[in-house]
């Protein structure tokens, strides 16, 4: 009702009940210093000081701030804010009373009992405010429909987060009941009112013994390892949890208090929070025309929204498919509209003359080139299409940044690159010596290469396509049980791109630390238990057989390839072996005309001469018995510096 209140009027009733308050708290101090019955003497030094005390205090606690804060709030802080300004009161008019009033002979404890009758009044009401509008809160939401009780796993600052948010807003149709943690230190412990009654094992006991209609995890700080078993767990409660994000991702803005949502497959993963230098990331985007290529797919629209986040001049979207060129540039148009020239081109990277022209024109002075063919069975039907966008393309690209006077170039990579067993790795590896072949001809322009793996969700991938296999009720299909691959998620990915690109040398190839790989079958299991299903019984899993050019493992670094450590700890510089620029361009025609021909065999063949540890034999070498193969199993993982 107060708050519906012009602002003079909250200020005269919220300053007349502290003048009421100072009053009673000093007439108090006098009546407690006489055990209630202060002697006549003393009537006149209380009539002629109570009104200075008001004054000051009023005074101080308006200096203050005091009459600001919202009292249905109050906390910790609040009172010791009222306990400062009510010492600094005191101290006032004990000077005053020493120096201007001459009164040497005023009872000492007074002060004191006055400083704590104020600091009890004072701060009793407002506590006294929230504590009722808690207990109205907690009444009507008592009586309430549809009020689900909750069992919170962590009993950590996220959980104490929490019970804040559900104590405070109605609209969380949630009453907290227990807390479970593994810690046994903190069991019988209360938080807020709310018990830790056991530990993740005990969840099954916990859930029936306490009527648990809603599950939240809130342990931000768990390996992947302790949320697969937490999971689990709930799994066999028959309750899907619900996470919340940690408090430094509500404060950096990537997710809002109270917004519970279901463990993703990106949880499970137990990535951590990537560390960029954004002040070298901001030197290296900031006030540049910037221009990615292949922005409208997973990579490059992502890139895209991370280039915008250090506030480029200009982004130049350049893109051969209409419709996902048109989301990115309205979504980031809304986003940024006026704050940065944003300008959609359509264009193919394999038409070198519409490449020169769009280069020509806008001049970037970053390009980030995301564009290309990925998917490895397509590639294995279709080779010419992958050396013509992977291989011709990243020529073009690169061509047409040199000849402009780009500043940087960076070719997004992939793992699949390393003792190549597909067309498509072997086309990625291809466009990287390319790439370093232009770094030592054009040294005004810096020429780099990122390699990273499979990236979670991104289109086309394992996880959107167990996703629809599961809503169809199964079966869920895996390739081989022992398949394995290293996930990065699309922000960490874009991000880590973005950190090398600022940090790195013409001609480096970066190598980003994927962390431990994950089997696909793990994976599979995992996504059906996060639907509340359950592997095996309720959706079946097949394994299909390793399709054309594929591996069972992926690697980040060639057999006579090491690494070597960066200043960022997933950002790693691969030694890398070269070819000539000059042999290179000599294929190229060689590569037009079997294009030309459409002739797959001599395709990978011409592959195989170019890049050795290609794992491909021809049918009719199959025959004869030969053996030409690389390292076909692709089974040696070069591990991360220690």
């Amino acid at each position: 009702m107060l708050l519906q209140s012009p602002r003079y009027i909250r200020m005269s009733v919220i300053l007349t009940a502290h003048l009421g308050l100072f009053f009673v708290a000093y007439v108090g101090a006098f009546m407690l210093r006489f055990d209630f019955s202060v002697p006549e003497v003393w009537l006149p030094v209380l009539g002629s000081t109570v009104g200075l005390i008001m004054g000051v205090k009023a005074l101080v606690f308006y200096t203050a701030g005091q009459y600001a804060g919202w009292w249905r709030y109050v906390g910790l802080k609040d009172l010791m804010a009222v306990v400062r300004a009510t010492a600094l009161a005191t101290l006032i008019f004990v000077a005053i009373n020493f120096i201007f009033l001459e009164s040497r002979h005023f009872p000492r404890s007074v002060y004191l009992l006055d400083f704590i009758l104020t600091v009890v009044l004072v701060g009793g009401v407002r506590v006294s405010v929230r504590l009722f509008r808690e207990m109205m809160s907690e009444r009507a939401r008592g009586g309430q429909e549809g009020v689900r009780r909750l069992l919170i796993i962590g009993a950590g600052d996220t959980c104490e987060t929490l019970l804040r948010e559900t104590e405070k807003n109605r609209n969380l149709q949630f009453r907290p009941v227990a807390l479970v943690d593994d810690d046994p230190r903190k069991r019988g412990l209360r938080i807020h009112h709310v018990p830790v009654v056991g530990s993740v094992d005990d969840l099954v006991e916990v859930v029936k013994a306490h009527e648990i209609d809603e599950i939240v995890i809130a342990t931000p700080s768990a390996t992947r390892d302790q949320l697969r078993r937490i999971t689990e767990r709930c799994q066999e409660t028959g309750i899907k949890p619900k996470i919340l994000p940690a408090v430094e991702s509500v404060l950096a803005g990537r997710g809002a208090l109270g917004s519970l949502r279901e463990v993703a497959i990106e949880d499970l993963l137990g990535r951590k929070e990537v560390r960029l230098d954004q002040a070298a990331i901001g030197a290296y985007a900031a006030g540049k025309t910037v221009l990615v290529t292949g922005a409208g797919g997973s990579i490059g629209s992502e890139i895209c929204r991370q280039v915008c986040r250090f506030a480029p001049a200009r982004l130049i979207m350049l893109e051969q498919a209409e419709n996902p060129l048109f989301d990115i540039e309205r979504e980031l148009r809304a986003r940024y509209l006026g704050a940065i020239e944003l300008i959609p081109v359509i264009a193919d990277i394999c038409d070198a003359a519409r490449i020169e022209s769009v280069f020509g024109q806008y001049r970037p002075g970053v390009v980030l080139h995301a564009a290309a063919h990925k998917h490895v069975p397509l590639m294995e039907a279709n080779p010419g299409e992958a050396v013509r966008n992977n291989v011709l393309g990243t020529r073009n690209v690169a061509r047409a940044a040199a000849s402009s006077g780009a500043m940087s170039v960076v070719m997004i990579s992939t793992d699949k690159a390393i003792n190549p067993t597909s067309v498509m790795g072997t086309t990625k590896r291809l466009a990287e010596l390319y790439v370093q072949g232009m770094a030592r001809k054009h040294p005004r322009t810096q020429f780099i290469a990122v390699r990273f793996g499979n990236v979670l969700g991104s289109n086309g991938s394992v996880i959107p396509i167990f996703r629809e296999q599961i809503l169809k009720g199964g079966p869920v299909t895996v390739t081989h049980p022992e398949m394995q691959r290293y996930f990065m998620t699309i922000p960490e990915a874009t991000q880590l791109v973005l950190q090398a690109a600022a940090r790195g040398e013409s001609g480096e190839v970066f190598v980003l630390d994927m962390g431990e790989p994950v089997r696909i079958v793990d994976l599979a299991r995992d996504m059906i238990r996060l639907s509340g299903l359950t592997p095996d019984r309720d959706i079946e899993i097949v394994f299909t057989g390793m399709r054309p050019g594929e591996k069972l493992f992926e690697e980040l670094s060639q057999g006579d390839e090491s690494i070597a450590k960066t200043d960022h700890e997933k950002i790693y510089i691969g030694k890398v072996s070269r070819l000539d620029l000059e042999l290179l361009e000599r294929e190229v025609p060689a590569f037009v005309r079997l294009i030309e021909a459409a002739d797959p065999i001599a395709i990978k063949r011409h592959l195989k001469r170019l890049v050795p540890e290609f794992a491909f034999v021809a049918p009719e070498d199959e025959a004869d018995g030969a053996d030409e193969g690389g390292d076909e199993g692709g089974e040696k993982i070069i591990s991360f510096p220690a």
